[in-house]
C-alpha cells in the first residue's frame, strides 16, 4: 500500500489519502486538450490510460496546483462565521484535479516509469510538499478550523463528521501550526528538503538494481531452475546484448530462484553481494549521504514540533503510540526467532559440510541449503509446487475465496484503458450483481516497475452526493511467461497475491461519507492487518484445493503434496521473522535517536545489529540504503515496518475468529470482517478491531503460528 516523506504524506491525506472519491461539483479547472483536466467517459470513469501522455503530468499538476491554491485562499479569506460546511467539508472536497493527478501520478510512476515521468517526479514532489506547507501552515485557515473544533461538542455531528473534525484540527497541529517566525520558515525548508531526498533515494535504487547483472554462459550454474525462469534468463541475455548464455538480475523473481538452485557459490555470492551493496557501492547512485541528512532532519523537524524523535513524533499517531512500546512488543518475539534462526543456521552448515564444500557457511548460501534440506527432511522440493500456482490460477484462487466470503464476482474488463499491456482489470460485483468497484492486476517484473508489491488506489469510495466507488491496483514483481512457459509462482509469491488482494478488499469495501477517512486510510500500524489475514486462508488446505491446479494436466493439489509443504515451510520460519525483525529494528535504530545522527552509515548499521545479537549469516529484509519503505516509500513506513509484525497479532487473532466457529468461511463473522473493514479509518485502529472480536488481541495465536510455543 501500496511513499516518499512526511510533508508529502501529510499533503497526498489531506487531498486524497493515495485515494480518489470527490462529489461531483462544479470545478473552476479551465477544460484543455489535457486529458488529466478533463471529465472522463470511460467505462466506471477508470483513467483514459490511452490518451495520458508522460508529458501530459507536469503541465496538469501546475494548473491544478494553481486551482487548489485559489480554493484554499476562498475558503481561508472567507468573511462568513466558520462552520463545519464551509470550512471542514470545503477542506475535504478541495483540490479534485489534484487528488486525482496525484493518485495516477504516483501509481504509475511506481509501476512504469520513464524518463519523461521520472524528471517530472523531481519537480511534482518538491511542489506538493510547498503545497502541504500552504495549507497546513496557514494560520488564517487554521484559525477557522480552531474555531469549528472548539465548538464541536454543540455542533450535533455524526461519529463520521466528528471524526472528520478531529482528524482536520490534528493534522494542522501536528504539521506545526503553533510554528511562528524562524523556526515555521524552518520547517518548511525541511519538508521541501526531505521530498527531494526521498524521491532521489528512490531513483538511485531502482537505476542501482537495474545496473546490475550475473551472466554465464555455463548451464551448470544454473542447476535445477525451472525451465520456465531459464527461458527468462535467456531472453535477458539476449535484451542485455549477449549472443548466449543467462543474465540474472536483482529482481527476486530472478535472484531467489538462483540462490536457490546454483551449484556455484562464487556466482551466489556474486549476486548475493551485489543485491546487499545496493546504492552502497559510493558511486552516482550512493545513498548513503541521502538517508543520514533524511534522518538528521526528521529528527531535527520532531524536536520543532517538540517531540523527543522522529519515531516519537509518528508513533504518538499510531496503536503503538511510543517508541517503547514498539521495541517492548518485538523484545517479546526476537529471542525465540533468534533462536529458531540459529537452529536453521546449524542444520544448513551440517548439510552444506556433508556435501563435502569447504569454507564457512554464509549467507549466500542459506537459500541454497534450505531447499536441500527440506528435500531431506520432508522429501520436498519447492519446484514440484510451481506448476500448481500459475499466476492467473492463483488470481482466481483468491477470487473464489472472496466470493466464498463475501459473495464477490470478478468480470474481466478488456475495453479499458491500461497503463501497460500486462494489465489485467476486473469489475468487481457484490452477489446480487451490483457494482462494487475495479481492480487492476499488474503482475509482471520489468525494469520501468519499482520492487516488491503494493496496492494503489486510483479513486477512493465516498458518499456525499452520491455513492463514488473505488478503482483499486494490485502491483507485482513476479516472473513474466516467456515462450510456451506460463508465469508459475513459489509457495511465498503466491502468498504475496492474497496479501496484497486484501489490501484491495480494505479499498473495496470501504462505505464512508469522506475519502479522507475511506479504505486504507487507518493508522500505519493497522492497515497491514486486512492483508495479512489473507495469507491464512491461502495455506489452508481447502482453499488451495479450490485453485492450485496443475496448468498442464489440470490435477488439483494432491493433499500428500499440502502436507509436505506445510511441513516444509516450518523451517526456515526463523530466518524469515529474523531478517524482517532486523529490518524493523534498523528502522527503529535510526528514528528513536534523539540526537547526533551518524553520517557513518554502515557503521551505525552495524553496531545496531550487533547489539542485536543478529547472526552473521542473516542481513536485515531491508539494508539501510535500499530501504524504501522508510527512506522513499509515498505512503512513508518510517518508524513503522514494525507494523507487518503488530499486525499479525491481529491477522492470526482475527483468523482464530473464524477457525473457534469450525467453519474457515463461516458467514457471520465474515459479515462482521466485512463491516469493520468498510468503517476505513472513520474510527480508531483498536475500536475498529474490538468491535469485530469483542477484545483486544492476543498474542498466543501467533506465537503458536510461528512455531514459537506448542
Amino acid at each position: 500500500m501500496k511513499r516518499t516523506s512526511i510533508a508529502i504524506i501529510s499533503s497526498i491525506l489531506l487531498f486524497a489519502s493515495c485515494k480518489d472519491a470527490t462529489p461531483e461539483k462544479k470545478s473552476e479547472t479551465k477544460m484543455t486538450d489535457n486529458p488529466l483536466l478533463t471529465e472522463w467517459s470511460t467505462p466506471h470513469g477508470v483513467p483514459p490510460f490511452d490518451i495520458i501522455k508522460s508529458s501530459d503530468y507536469l503541465p496538469a499538476f501546475k494548473i491544478a496546483l494553481k486551482e487548489n491554491q485559489e480554493e484554499i485562499t476562498a475558503i481561508s479569506e472567507s468573511t462568513e462565521t466558520p462552520t463545519f460546511q464551509n470550512t471542514i467539508e470545503a477542506l475535504e472536497f478541495s483540490g479534485k484535479y489534484l487528488k486525482r493527478l496525484q493518485r495516477i501520478f504516483y501509481a504509475v510512476n511506481g509501476a512504469n516509469t520513464d524518463d519523461t515521468l521520472k524528471a517530472a517526479a523531481k519537480e511534482i514532489t518538491p511542489a506538493l510538499a510547498t503545497h502541504s506547507d500552504f495549507i497546513n501552515l496557514n494560520a488564517k485557515l487554521y484559525e477557522r478550523v480552531k474555531a469549528v473544533y472548539d465548538q464541536k461538542n454543540t455542533l450535533n455531528l455524526s461519529p463520521e463528521e466528528t471524526r472528520l473534525l478531529e482528524e482536520t484540527h490534528k493534522r494542522f497541529v501536528r504539521a506545526g501550526i503553533s510554528l511562528k517566525g524562524e523556526k515555521q520558515d524552518r520547517l518548511r525548508e525541511i519538508n521541501t528538503r526531505l521530498a527531494k531526498l526521498s524521491g532521489d533515494f528512490g531513483e538511485n535504487l531502482l537505476d542501482e538494481t537495474n545496473a546490475f547483472e550475473y551472466h554465464t554462459k555455463d548451464k551448470k550454474d544454473l542447476g535445477n531452475l525451472p525451465e520456465s525462469l531459464v527461458a527468462l534468463a535467456a531472453e535477458e541475455a539476449k535484451k542485455r546484448g549477449h549472443e548466449d548464455g543467462w543474465s540474472f538480475t536483482l529482481q527476486r523473481p530472478s535472484i531467489n530462484p538462483f540462490l536457490q538452485s546454483s551449484p556455484n557459490r562464487e556466482a551466489r555470492k556474486a549476486l548475493f553481494d551485489g543485491y546487499a551493496m545496493r546504492a552502497n557501492n559510493d558511486n552516482e547512485n550512493d545513498n548513503k549521504a541521502i538517508l543520514s541528512e533524511m534522518a538528521a532532519l526528521r529528527l531535527e523537524k520532531a524536536k520543532l514540533l517538540g517531540y523527543d524523535s522522529h519515531a516519537a513524533y509518528i508513533l504518538s499517531d499510531n496503536m503503538a503510540e511510543t517508541p517503547e512500546a514498539v521495541y517492548g512488543f518485538m523484545d517479546k518475539l526476537w529471542s525465540s526467532a533468534l533462536a529458531m534462526a540459529k537452529s536453521e543456521r546449524e542444520a544448513l552448515a551440517k548439510k552444506m559440510k556433508s556435501e563435502g564444500v569447504t569454507g564457512t557457511f554464509a549467507g549466500s548460501d542459506w537459500r541454497h541449503y534450505v531447499e536441500k534440506v527440506r528435500k531431506e527432511r520432508y522429501n520436498f522440493d519447492e519446484e514440484e509446487t510451481r506448476p500448481y500456482f500459475e499466476v492467473n490460477a492463483v488470481r482466481d484462487g483468491v477470487f473464489a475465496l472472496a466470493n466464498e466470503l463475501f459473495g464477490l464476482e470478478f468480470k474481466e474488463m478488456n475495453n479499458v484503458p491500461k497503463w501497460h499491456d500486462d494489465q489485467q482489470v476486473f469489475e468487481v460485483l457484490e452477489a446480487d450483481g451490483s457494482h462494487l468497484g475495479i481492480i487492476y492486476m499488474d503482475f509482471f517484473a520489468r525494469e520501468s516497475k519499482r520492487g516488491g508489491a503494493w496496492m494503489n488506489a486510483l479513486r477512493s469510495q465516498m458518499n456525499v452526493d452520491g455513492m463514488v466507488t473505488p478503482i483499486v491496483t494490485n502491483n507485482f514483481n513476479y516472473p513474466a511467461p516467456s515462450g510456451d512457459s506460463p508465469s508459475l509462482l513459489s509457495f511465498t509469491e503466491a502468498e504475496t497475491l492474497f496479501h496484497e488482494f486484501g489490501h484491495a478488499l480494505h479499498g473495496l469495501f470501504s462505505n464512508v461519507k469522506y475519502e479522507s477517512l475511506s479504505g486504507t486510510n487507518v493508522p500505519r500500524d493497522f492497515v497491514e492487518f486486512p492483508s495479512q489475514v489473507m495469507e491464512n486462508w491461502m495455506s489452508e488446505p481447502q482453499v488451495l484445493r479450490m485453485f492450485a491446479k496443475h496448468y498442464k494436466t489440470g490435477e488439483v493439489i494432491p493433499d500428500a503434496m499440502i502436507k509436505k509443504m506445510k511441513d516444509a515451510n516450518s523451517f526456515n520460519g526463523g530466518f524469515a521473522t529474523v531478517e524482517y525483525m532486523a529490518a524493523a529494528y534498523l528502522d527503529m535504530a535510526w528514528h528513536a535517536k534523539t540526537a547526533d545522527i551518524p553520517t557513518d552509515v554502515n557503521a551505525f548499521e552495524a553496531a545496531a545489529m550487533t547489539k542485536l545479537g543478529l547472526i552473521d549469516e542473516i542481513i536485515p529484509r531491508y539494508r539501510s540504503t535500499y530501504f524504501g519503505h522508510i527512506f522513499s516509500s509515498p505512503v512513508g513506513y518510517s518508524s513503522g515496518y514494525y507494523s507487518y509484525l503488530w499486525s499479525e497479532v491481529l491477522d492470526a487473532d482475527a483468523f482464530q475468529a473464524f477457525k473457534d466457529t469450525g467453519n474457515i468461511f463461516d458467514p457471520a463473522t465474515a459479515k462482521k470482517y466485512r463491516n469493520m473493514l468498510s468503517k476505513g479509518g472513520s474510527l480508531p485502529g483498536m475500536e475498529l478491531y474490538k468491535g469485530f472480536r469483542g477484545a483486544e488481541p492476543k498474542i498466543e495465536p501467533l506465537l503458536k503460528k510461528k512455531g514459537f510455543v506448542k
